[in-house]
């Protein structure tokens, strides 16, 4: 399939642009730094843009059969709208262009989810650390939920750099109230890749965690 992939400069993207050349896709990757790619395979390509410039973007989606977002930001005390502002923009390129699916990481303790993502990150990390950031991201959910497109919202427990493990858990009700549940950032990739080909998840969002 060609693939194109937003966010691949993170670590959950530059799993899903390893895993998914692997596995024989073809990837263009949007980075606003195209130096920070270190992948050499004929079948992998970036381009420079921004997700908040839809001119600089929308090129990029022209023959594309889906696109993946592992799109992120570090500024967590910050109050942002990077996330929804560029998932708008990125719903429009796909809808200028005839591109259908759409595959989301987001997290655990969003929406439907709240509290999901256990006691720890309830109480204290999300609504001291990350209110702004798990704010922006509900705000994501819902112009995705809102689309006409074939879409799937993935929301992984707490990110780690383990190792992929084939074994995780998914389901829509997935999570814990009170214990955090992690799960690699290699194994969302796979459960990403997975879920190209698969209507289980079509227009849901589901949990996914070790």
């Amino acid at each position: 399939m060609n693939l194109l992939i937003v966010g691949g400069t993170g670590k959950t993207g530059r799993e899903l642009i390893k895993q998914g050349l692997a596995a024989g896709h073809v990837i263009t990757a949007i980075a606003r730094n195209p130096k920070n790619f270190k992948f050499d395979n004929p079948h992998f390509r970036v381009v420079k843009g921004d997700v908040l410039i839809p001119e600089s973007i929308e090129h990029c989606f022209i023959g594309q059969d889906a696109v993946l977002s592992a799109l992120g930001h570090k500024r967590f005390f910050i109050k942002t709208t990077i996330l929804s502002r560029g998932t708008k923009n990125i719903l429009h390129a796909m809808n200028k262009n005839g591109v259908k699916r759409f595959i989301c990481v987001t997290s655990l303790g969003i929406n439907d989810s709240r509290f999901k993502l256990g006691l720890y990150y309830t109480v204290f990390t999300i609504p001291v650390i990350l209110f702004f950031y798990f704010l922006d991201k509900s705000k994501q959910e819902k112009l995705i939920m809102k689309s006409n497109l074939d879409w799937t919202i993935i929301r992984p427990g707490q990110l780690t750099n383990g190792k992929k493990r084939t074994n995780y858990k998914h389901d829509t009700k997935a999570g814990n109230y009170i214990l955090t549940k992690m799960i690699s950032r290699a194994s969302v990739a796979h459960f990403i890749l997975k879920n190209l080909n698969s209507n289980l998840y079509l227009r849901k969002a589901v949990g996914v965690i070790n």
